[in-house]
């Protein structure tokens, strides 16, 4: 079971604190699968929407691919998710009531197909974002010193 990295949302990482993860397939068109192979996605701006129990995703940026002709995709187009009901049906109940939100993670490559890792998160205010940046330096700095004690 091989898993090949394309693409990652970096910011999601950065503005939420992730609660849930999950795979999902993705229903995608014509050169599409091409252009990801080539790591031409982003998913900087993306987000997950749920309607008619039906998962969608939103903004996420797929460019033509380079050998493509007159039957290229449209690179922001809709594009929907393929998960199970019940997880569908998780989503919806924690978004309505919590506050949360649903976003992207990260497109991969598993065994030929592409998958979407979505995330149930809610948001970071900004003292919980400089309280983890704060961690992140503190523990790479740590590294370092552990790092010049092995040498």
């Amino acid at each position: 079971m091989s898993k090949q990295l394309v693409g990652k949302n970096r910011k999601a990482f950065h503005e939420y604190e992730i609660l849930d993860r999950f795979e999902a397939g993705i229903v995608l068109q014509g050169t599409e699968v091409k252009a990801i192979r080539e790591h031409k996605v982003s998913l900087k701006e993306s987000f997950i929407r749920i309607s008619d129990e039906e998962a969608w995703l939103e903004n996420c940026h797929i460019s033509p691919y380079s050998h493509g002709n007159i039957s290229n995709h449209n690179p922001l187009r809709t594009r929907k998710l393929l998960l199970h009901r019940r997880e569908i049906q998780k989503l919806i109940g924690k978004t309505v009531k919590s506050g949360f939100t649903i976003v992207p993670l990260s497109i991969y490559l598993k065994d030929g197909r592409v998958k979407v890792e979505i995330a149930l998160a809610r948001g970071k205010r900004l003292h919980d974002k400089r309280e983890s940046s704060r961690r992140k330096t503190i523990n790479r700095e740590v590294e370092a010193v552990l790092k010049g004690r092995r040498s």
